[in-house]
């Protein structure tokens, strides 16, 4: 078991391992003066870990109400916060968000709001959401006009990463986390990237999602409100979020930021502006965990669905770049150039 103590606006462990479940109740409670707990899940996931759970919060004192299915628009959250107010909860309460990481994001966004803030446990059960959505405390829904364009910044009171609720995830969900873990090594880490491509993954599992959080916990430590380097973060995710946008958010959202890595960064080998070792490596990567690197969509609709991303600056938006192996920076980049590397990165 790994436990990684995250230090932002407010201080909180992340735990890595295996069985944790079974004890989550009494954890939570060590942190928490309530004992009314909010269960906010799935129709997927609370079948299979919603009773272990429940019966692991009851054992230490909780009173559980479910909190019915998460969708990530406003209208879910509206409803959600409704249901929770009609149960008394208190701002020494808690709301615990079990599941992947739109169940995190609606989770953390509803114990954010509710009477201005109560106790939030994210409990992630996909890959993607343990390295990545579950910890930082980037919360948000999706707007008609794009991605993650309502939320706010609010710190969980606790992580816990059961490494074993992987083993009921379909492929590509399985593989979508991939994604954002070959995100991290880009950025921060050509170790990480050397140890994707030859280690035992499912062996070194604790090992690597332990190197993925503990990046994004430097990070978020010194760039909590991302105003600076938590935006290397988002490497991907701009081309990402717009190949989300134009597939009507159907795609898995770690096969859009692996199409997003792919094009941006053959568009800034093309321009100079990265070693093709950087390009090689990726596709290798990629094609291992058998994630994406083309859409459908056309340049011009790409182009579109960038403008209204929520890191545009007037009439620019900083863009991620990669440079070697294993580090990114950012680059704010005019949409004329955005273009420029966009056609690049999707010409044939």
């Amino acid at each position: 078991m790994t436990t990684i103590q995250v230090t932002a606006s407010r201080t909180y462990d992340v735990v890595i391992g295996r069985n944790l479940l079974v004890d989550a109740g009494s954890r939570i409670a060590s942190l928490l003066f309530g004992r009314r707990a909010v269960i906010l899940s799935d129709s997927n996931v609370f079948p299979i870990y919603g009773a272990t759970v429940k019966q692991s919060l009851e054992q230490s004192g909780f009173s559980i109400f479910p909190a019915g299915e998460s969708q990530k628009n406003p209208q879910t959250l509206l409803s959600l916060m409704n249901e929770v107010g009609q149960y008394g909860l208190t701002r020494s309460d808690v709301v615990i968000a079990l599941g992947g990481g739109v169940t995190g994001d609606m989770g953390g966004l509803l114990s954010a709001l509710y009477l201005r803030g109560i106790a939030c446990v994210q409990i992630p059960t996909s890959l993607l959401a343990m390295v990545d959505s579950s910890v930082g405390g980037k919360t948000a829904v999706n707007l008609p006009t794009g991605k993650n364009q309502m939320g706010t910044f609010t710190q969980p009171h606790l992580v816990l990463c059961d490494l074993d609720c992987l083993a009921t995830l379909p492929t590509a969900v399985y593989a979508e986390g991939m994604a954002e873990i070959i995100k991290y090594g880009m950025i921060k880490s050509a170790s990480l990237l050397q140890q994707l491509q030859t280690g035992d993954i499912d062996k070194e599992i604790e090992n690597i999602v332990s190197q993925c959080i503990s990046i994004k916990r430097d990070v978020v430590a010194c760039d909590e409100r991302d105003t600076g380097e938590r935006q290397l973060l988002n490497f991907g995710h701009t081309l990402g979020h717009a190949v989300e946008s134009c597939g009507n958010y159907q795609m898995f959202h770690g096969e859009g930021v692996a199409i997003g890595m792919w094009m941006i960064t053959r568009g800034a080998v093309a321009k100079g502006l990265c070693t093709p070792e950087c390009l090689s490596i990726l596709g290798v990567l990629l094609d291992k965990f058998n994630l994406p690197k083309t859409c459908e969509f056309t340049p011009e609709a790409l182009l579109a669905g960038a403008q209204s991303d929520k890191k545009r600056d007037g009439s620019a938006i900083t863009l991620v770049l990669p440079s070697i192996v294993g580090s990114c920076v950012l680059c704010k980049t005019d949409f004329d150039e955005l273009e420029s590397l966009l056609r690049l990165g999707v010409a044939p």
